[in-house]
């Protein structure tokens, strides 16, 4: 039985503690009092000590239940242990508990006793009435908490959509342990009994404590603001869920007050069933899917298709003789609602008046935007669309180099003057980071000090980046916005969209940041501690004004939007993404635009089944989101403790650390990794609460050069071919394991045998390979983890495509189209004729992207000179796929005619501006 101190979250130690008191209590009703019983004893014994304060945050069992095992367990009653913790155990593991009343004792009927829930059939679980927990927060004794659960009992009714059961907790410390430990809480009742601190003492329990915050604060709290001060602190938590405050203060008093999430006050006397049907209904309003449900009555409806689309009611399947395995496979229903029609209770996505426009209102309040707009073909359009909307040709956009491909498009399409921004290598796994505070703000101060930054208008990063590396959004923003108080932030969120949902991760979001500065930049304090920096930072040079954390004026304009691939990390069919906007200026500078945009690119023929799902998933994280999140990070740091610890799998291979792939010097808080097999687990909350960048524990990025196979080989003939476990993204030396809200830990558990059996081949391999055989197998280890090339930075724009030598943004958008025409251009080999090119000393300059996968971004863009640095990282480069690159022919660069002609067209240009400007 692993320690305590083994587990990540408590959600696991209860998991595995009950487990564990199902099997002991079942091998000592068999041991019959014999060898090995008083070991049983003890174990069982400690078992029950330590899933004691667990359970005080429970509704099933409940404290009753697990009084009556104590006594079973006291006195000697080991079967009708045994039997007792069987059928909870069994009801926990199933799901039977939400379903029905699941009886402890012998006599109890439970004819469902072997049902699981995962082998029920969907519909069948459709027509369960969902299940959740109420926590009430209120120090009561034993026969007043009876007296309240009976009422609650009371007020059910047969037709309420859902059933619950509540859970009592006596003090405020408990109820933000539970709502942080028990995913099944969606509604709390703060009493006006509550007392402050918990009594409950298990180290792994006050990590969540640590998580809410503010603790210290509330020692010097008069009595009278527990209820009120409770609501605000769960709403930074937890703000998806429903508070309801009972207190017997005058309404003058609560009136003022920030009550976070509550949704009603009940003043001096509980209403019981009005209380129950603001539950209810509290919880409706997250559960309602306004455009699901309108497709599923739409294919209810018996319609005659005079339209588009002959596979609308699937009659097209149906009569045909050749394709009915495609009706087969798919079943009936996706084909009722496959239709193009945006009436008869449907709605459209480029003009929403019905329910496309209510779920992209819902979906804006899940995520904290102001505005959410849905997508049916990829982040990649999103992307666009933000960029189209809002960056007009000749605005300067600082992009970091390494983003999604989408975005260097949208440079061009949008004509914008690209400035980019270089990650910081990670040269030994052939990978980049991110971006650094320092350079950001250098680059702005540049542009300043050259009369450009009104002309700077878009910082775009992607947050996180596909390795995992997490941006400290708020700070950022901040920052820049000293420089420019109007700039505007567009954070590619593609592999981020879960964040939202999980305390620790939920405070880097675009979104959340946004909020935070714009309730910030209106207070007092904020206005003090500008006027006071402003006086000490008067006259600073621009190396003071680099080292200094920066304060933003408080009229700033807070302009954030965020692009997420929902399908990538939360439910959604693929393709299906959205578009959030926290934009000040949104209704009255960018509305209009906004809407252009999303017309050009958005198809006219969405697919309705994935703005459907996109609904459902939204309406999946406001009711269950945390659970899965908080599994998913349970999950992945299970597998970094099982890698990590495992001595056979550290011959061949490395779970890359925070320490790995974050320079000391953007983590402030000195934590180097999230396992130690010494110390056990770190507390992450303090490092992604104040250091520059944090890693995502739920990318897991293994180092695999230590196999002998590069990370692609590694990938596809071993994992894939060999195993079938899929993976997404690779380096030279490493590969990418992603969990997600559907990672299980049976299927972490696959992973780590699957490794096991792979180190153990290759330790049977080497035993019996030759001396020649082993050297042969050393010197590819070597190559892979020693001989690596450096990557390459940005290297410069050629001068024709540049609006000044101060600065280094360029025109992306003209050296795009010059490459159209053949006539402009030339094919150079790389082991050949750019050599001759680059010994004349002229420029050599890339006349398209050049996109190498791995890595998976471009090293060269249209425009771009080739610098000796880039040609050496090619040649080294053993990829077999490199976009924008013929094998055949060469690197398609532009001949010196072409770029004597763009420069000459660039100086008319950009004379025509300034005359435009002195205008």
């Amino acid at each position: 039985m692993h320690s305590m101190e083994d587990y990540y979250s408590a959600v696991q130690l209860r998991s595995d503690r009950w487990s564990s008191l199902r099997e002991s209590s079942a091998e000592l009703v068999r041991s019959d009092g014999g060898r090995g019983s008083k070991g049983l004893i003890e174990k069982i014994d400690n078992l029950l000590d330590q899933l004691a304060p667990i359970e005080t945050y429970w509704a099933f069992p409940g404290t009753a239940a697990f009084d009556i095992l104590r006594r079973h367990f006291d006195a000697g009653h080991y079967e009708e242990l045994a039997h007792t913790v069987q059928r909870i155990t069994r009801a926990l593991t199933s799901g039977a508990y939400r379903r029905r009343h699941i009886p402890l004792d012998r006599d109890g009927l439970d004819t469902d006793d072997h049902e699981d829930e995962a082998m029920q059939s969907l519909e069948a679980r459709a027509l369960t009435k969902p299940y959740f927990e109420v926590m009430v927060v209120d120090n009561l004794n034993e026969h007043q908490e009876r007296w309240l659960k009976s009422n609650f009992q009371r007020m059910r009714r047969p037709e309420d959509p859902f059933q619950y059961e509540p859970v009592v907790v006596p003090s405020l410390q408990d109820a933000l342990m539970g709502v942080l430990f028990n995913h099944n809480i969606q509604a709390i009742v703060v009493r006006p009994g509550l007392t402050l601190t918990s009594k409950m003492v298990l180290p792994i329990l006050e990590r969540y404590l640590k998580r809410a915050g503010g603790m210290k604060a509330l020692e010097e709290l008069d009595p009278s603001n527990y209820g009120p001060e409770l609501c605000r602190m769960i709403a930074r938590v937890r703000p998806e869920l429903d508070a309801y405050l009972i207190t017997d203060r005058s309404v003058e008093d609560i009136a003022g007050l920030d009550l976070g999430i509550c949704r009603r006050v009940f003043y001096n006397q509980e209403d019981f069933l009005e209380l129950h049907l603001n539950i209810i209904r509290g919880v409706q309003a997250r559960y309602k899917t306004p455009f699901f449900t309108a497709l599923v009555e739409y294919s209810k409806q018996p319609t005659g298709v005079f339209h588009a689309m002959p596979i609308s009611r699937g009659k097209s399947i149906s009569r045909s003789h050749w394709i009915q395995d495609m009706g087969a496979f798919y079943g009936p229903n996706i084909f009722l609602a496959e239709t193009s029609a945006t009436s008869g209770g449907l709605d459209s996505l480029l003009e929403p008046h019905g329910p496309i426009k209510e779920a992209q209102r819902l979906a804006s309040r899940a995520f904290g935007s102001k505005q959410t707009y849905f997508a049916t073909n990829g982040t990649s359009t999103c992307n666009k669309i933000v960029v189209q909307a809002l960056v007009r040709p000749g605005d300067i956009v600082l992009v970091d180099r390494d983003c999604h491909k989408s975005h260097h498009y949208g440079m061009v399409l949008a004509g914008a003057q690209v400035c980019y921004l270089d990650s910081y290598p990670l040269n030994e796994y052939s990978m980049y980071g991110a971006v650094p505070m320092k350079d950001i703000k250098r680059q702005l101060l540049e542009l300043k000090a050259a009369g450009k930054l009104d002309r700077v208008r878009m910082l775009l990063l992607t947050n996180c980046t596909f390795d995992g590396i997490v941006y400290n959004v708020e700070r950022m923003m901040e920052e820049c916005l000293a420089i420019k108080p109007d700039l505007v932030f567009l954070w590619d969120e593609a592999w981020f969209a879960f964040a939202r949902f999980g305390p620790t991760y939920r405070q880097r979001t675009a979104m959340n940041a946004a909020n935070n500065l714009r309730e910030r930049f209106r207070s007092d304090s904020h206005a003090e501690a500008y006027a006071a920096q402003q006086k000490t930072l008067k006259d600073a040079d621009a190396e003071t004004l680099i080292a200094t954390r920066l304060i933003p004026p408080p009229t700033s304009r807070v302009r954030v939007y965020a692009t997420q691939s929902t399908h990538k990390t939360l439910t959604s069919l693929r393709q299906g993404s959205m578009i959030h906007v926290n934009d000040q200026d949104f209704k009255g500078e960018v509305e209009a635009s906004f809407r252009e945009a999303y017309m050009t690119h958005t198809s006219t023929s969405p697919n309705y089944q994935i703005i459907a799902s996109l609904d459902v998933g939204r309406r999946q994280v406001e009711l269950e989101g945390f659970e899965f999140v908080q599994r998913q990070v349970e999950a992945a740091m299970s597998m970094r403790r099982a890698i990590s610890t495992h001595p056979l799998l550290q011959k061949y291979f490395k779970v890359l650390t925070a320490g790995d792939m974050i320079p000391e010097e953007h983590r402030e808080s000195g934590v180097e990794s999230y396992y130690d097999p010494e110390q056990g687990w770190t507390d992450i909350w303090d490092c992604w609460e104040n250091d520059e960048f944090v890693l995502d524990a739920t990318r897991v990025t293994l180092a695999v050069g230590g196999t002998g196979w590069d990370g692609d080989t590694f990938k596809t003939e071993i994992l894939m071919d060999k195993y079938g476990i899929q993976i997404n993204k690779t380096s030279r030396n490493t590969v990418l394991f992603m969990t997600n809200i559907g990672t299980t830990r049976s299927s972490v558990a696959y992973l780590i045998e699957v490794l096991v059996e792979i180190a153990r081949e290759l330790d049977e391999l080497q035993d019996d390979a030759s001396l020649m055989e082993r050297r042969g197998f050393e010197k590819r280890v070597a190559n892979l983890m020693e001989d690596l090339p450096p990557l390459p930075d940005f290297s410069r724009f050629h001068d024709s495509f540049r609006s000044g030598q101060e600065t280094p943004e360029g025109d992306i958008r003209s050296a795009f189209f010059l490459s159209y025409d053949d006539k402009n251009c030339d094919y150079l080999e790389l082991d050949g004729s750019i050599h001759e090119a680059m010994s004349t000393g002229d420029d050599v300059v890339s006349a398209q992207f050049i996109i190498p996968y791995p890595p998976g971004f471009p090293i060269l863009v249209p425009g771009q000179v080739v610098s000796a640095d880039i040609m050496s990282f090619m040649r080294a480069l053993d990829v077999s796929e490199i976009h924008g690159y013929r094998g055949d022919l060469g690197l398609r660069v532009f001949n010196q005619d072409a770029l004597k002609r763009a420069g000459k067209a660039n100086t008319a240009r950009l004379k025509l501006n300034d005359a435009r400007a002195n205008l």
